[in-house]
Formats: structure tokens, C-alpha cells, sequence
């Protein structure tokens, strides 16, 4: 995968291309996203093994989602900040996923109450419909960019249980419609809408949306239970192992530079990787967290790594799931 940014991906293969009509600009900054997610670009991760970038090559090529699973902490869903900042694709789409998600949140969202009051509140003049659609990260994804964008969909398992099946669709066609402007499309066949970037707007034509370039749609998972069949054919599927010291010490170069120096950073990553096997995975920020309070001790003159700051390390370095040993 390059590292310098890409203006155009090769062709796809002739069943996953797409013919968007309009035109779709994406912003160049992301106020900082990418540089709290993986550092900054002094030493920061890169993808470390033949198999994920052959994976996540594979998924360019064949323009599939890439559902990475793992334990937490692992670095998934920095992966997709990764391959944005690598292929400079700017700033990435995250669609956090809960239980209460649905397909339609991801897509947009029309404030149809709004609308009603702002009518009641300017008598003789109709608000503008677009002003209160609003696109959702999936949905902005869609939108028919010359180059495509970067989407996470963090934590799908955390959803309900169709939810993959009603991202089949939508994944396999590039298209959704939004009903609200298909029915005023005679009159208004055009309509500026929100989109999901931080005051963003796309102009909809007949209200149907449809990809030119098929997102770089990340997926992450942390197996907390099986997703169907269906799902998983259209997916790539890339699995990522707990990073080991080297990564980690990448990881808190990225993050800290110099400004860990005088803490014994070496000491501490062995540490935690002790403390990560003894209580069945940790999570890198976990390691993070220490480095910043041993930093922050160390500037004070406070920091002494004895007992009583074993006992906090401890606290800090907690299990992820309450069912793992202490």
C-alpha cells in the first residue's frame, strides 16, 4: 500500500462498479481525528505484517468491507485512520455502532418536527427541506466521490442482530434512496443536504445517492458474537493478533515523542504485556494511559515505580471484561 496520496484507485472489477451522478467534495482537515486516534506521523504504527497489507490491498482492489475482528485494544479501529492518512483519503466517516442502531440512522436522518416548527415559526414562507436532512456516516460514504472515502463502522457485533443483513443491500448496490425528497423531486429535483463532516453539505438530485467510488469501509468487531453467512461472503476478513513491544513502543513514539524520556518506557511496555497475559488482554490505550502518568510524576519529580505505584498500575491496567481473573 503507498504511502503518498492517491488520486484514483485501479479499475474494479466490472460487478462492483458504480455510476454516480453529481459531484461530492470531502474536506482536507479533521481537527485533530487522526492524530488522537494513531499519533502523530513521527513513528507512528503502520501496517506491520504481509497479510494485513495484502488484505487490505484486497479489499481496495475488490472494493469489499474489511471486517476486523480481534481482542480490544488491538489497534482495529486505528486501522482505518491508517489506510486514510497512507492513501490520504482525508478525514475517516466513523459510524459508532450500539444496539439501538439501525441501517437508516447510518444513512441520514430528517428532522421532520423541525421542519413543522420552523414552518409555524416563518408564516407565508416554507422552510427548505434540505435543512433539515441530514446525512449519517454511511450515507456520506455514498455520496459520489471521485476518490473514496475511508468508513468505520466500529463495533458492528455491539448492534442488532439484522443489522448485517440490512447492510447487504446497501453495500452490494452503492445506492439508497431518501424518501422524503424522491416525493418533492418533480418540484425540487435538486437539494442541498448536511452531510456527516463538520459543516459539510452535498447537493441530492431526485432524492436517490449512489457511490462513483465505493468506500474504503472498515469493519471492527470484537467477537462477541457470529455474524450470517450472507454477511460475511460479501466481507473480507482480517484478523489482528495483540500488538507486541515493538508496536507498542511505536505506539507511544506516535503519541509522546520525546516527552517520555525520562521514564523507562522499555520497563513499562514489559509490564504490561506480564500484566495483559496474566488477565486475558489488555488494551493498548491502557498502556498509554500509564505512559502519560508516569511522564506527567516524572516532570514533578514524583514518579518512583515502587509498590504504591505498582498498586496503581495495577488499578489502571484493569481487566477489559469483569468475568477475567484480577
Amino acid at each position: 500500500m503507498a504511502p503518498s496520496p492517491i488520486t484514483a484507485l485501479p479499475q474494479p472489477p466490472p460487478w462492483r462498479r458504480f455510476t454516480g451522478d453529481g459531484f461530492a467534495t470531502r474536506p482536507n482537515g479533521d481537527s485533530g481525528e487522526t492524530a488522537r486516534r494513531i499519533g502523530t506521523a513521527a513513528g507512528r504504527r503502520h501496517l506491520s505484517t504481509p497479510h494485513e497489507i495484502a488484505m487490505v490491498n484486497a479489499a481496495l482492489y475488490l472494493r469489499r468491507p474489511l471486517l476486523v475482528t480481534g481482542r480490544p485494544g488491538t489497534g482495529k479501529s486505528s486501522l482505518a485512520y491508517l489506510i486514510a492518512t497512507e492513501l490520504g483519503l482525508g478525514p475517516v466517516l466513523r459510524w459508532g455502532i450500539t444496539s439501538r442502531t439501525t441501517l437508516i440512522e447510518g444513512l441520514y436522518n430528517y428532522d421532520a418536527i423541525g421542519r413543522v416548527q420552523a414552518a409555524g415559526s416563518r408564516r407565508g414562507h416554507e422552510p427548505d427541506i434540505g435543512d433539515f436532512v441530514h446525512l449519517g456516516a454511511l450515507g456520506t460514504a455514498l455520496l459520489p466521490y471521485e476518490v473514496p472515502r475511508v468508513l468505520l463502522v466500529d463495533e458492528l457485533d455491539k448492534g442488532d442482530i439484522d443489522l448485517p443483513n440490512d447492510l447487504l443491500s446497501v453495500f452490494e448496490d452503492g445506492e439508497y434512496e431518501i424518501p422524503e425528497l424522491v416525493r418533492i423531486a418533480k418540484q425540487q429535483p435538486e437539494v442541498t443536504v448536511f452531510t456527516h463532516d463538520k459543516r459539510g453539505s452535498a447537493v441530492i438530485g431526485d432524492g436517490w445517492v449512489q457511490c462513483r467510488a465505493f468506500p474504503v469501509v472498515i469493519i471492527t468487531s470484537n467477537g462477541e458474537r457470529e455474524f450470517p453467512p450472507a454477511f460475511l461472503r460479501r466481507c473480507l476478513q482480517l484478523h489482528l493478533s495483540p500488538p507486541g513491544s515493538e508496536q507498542l513502543a511505536a505506539m507511544v513514539a506516535a503519541q509522546f515523542g520525546g516527552a517520555a524520556e525520562r521514564v523507562d518506557v522499555a520497563r513499562l511496555i514489559s509490564e504490561f504485556l506480564e500484566r495483559s497475559e496474566a488477565v486475558g488482554g489488555l488494551a493498548a490505550d491502557q498502556l498509554l494511559n500509564a505512559v502519560h502518568l508516569a511522564s506527567e510524576l516524572a516532570t514533578s519529580g514524583a514518579y518512583q515505580p515502587d509498590e504504591e505505584w505498582n498498586e496503581l498500575m495495577r488499578a489502571i491496567w484493569h481487566p477489559l471484561s469483569t468475568a477475567e481473573p484480577g
